[in-house]
C-alpha cells in the first residue's frame, strides 16, 4: 500500500522540493479531485484515467443474519476507470 507521504516523499525527491511542500501538492489534487466529483463533474487524467460519479439507483436488499427484506437507498458512487495504458501496465 502506498502512502500520501510516500507519495509526497517521492515528488519531493524527483523534482527538488521540500517534503512539506510536496505533501501540500498531493493533498492539493485530491482536494481538486474531490471537489469536482462534489460537483459532480469528471475528472480526467490523461495517460491515468478518469474520476467520474454515477447514481446508484434505490433498490431492494435482504439482511444476510435475518433474511428480512430491506430498501437500500439510492446513493453516488465514485468510479475511476483507467486509461489505456495503465491497464496495459497491469495486465502486459
Amino acid at each position: 500500500m502506498t502512502t500520501t507521504n510516500e507519495i509526497a516523499d517521492k515528488i519531493a525527491a524527483e523534482q527538488n522540493v521540500s517534503k512539506a511542500q510536496a505533501k501540500a501538492i498531493v493533498e492539493s489534487v485530491f482536494k481538486q479531485i474531490s471537489d469536482a466529483a462534489g460537483s459532480g463533474a469528471e475528472t480526467s487524467i490523461p495517460g491515468f484515467g478518469k474520476f467520474k460519479v454515477k447514481d446508484t439507483p434505490a433498490r431492494e436488499g435482504r439482511n444476510p443474519s435475518t433474511g428480512a427484506t430491506i430498501q437500500i437507498a439510492a446513493a453516488k458512487k465514485l468510479s475511476f476507470t483507467p486509461a489505456k495504458a495503465i491497464k496495459d501496465a497491469l495486465n502486459g
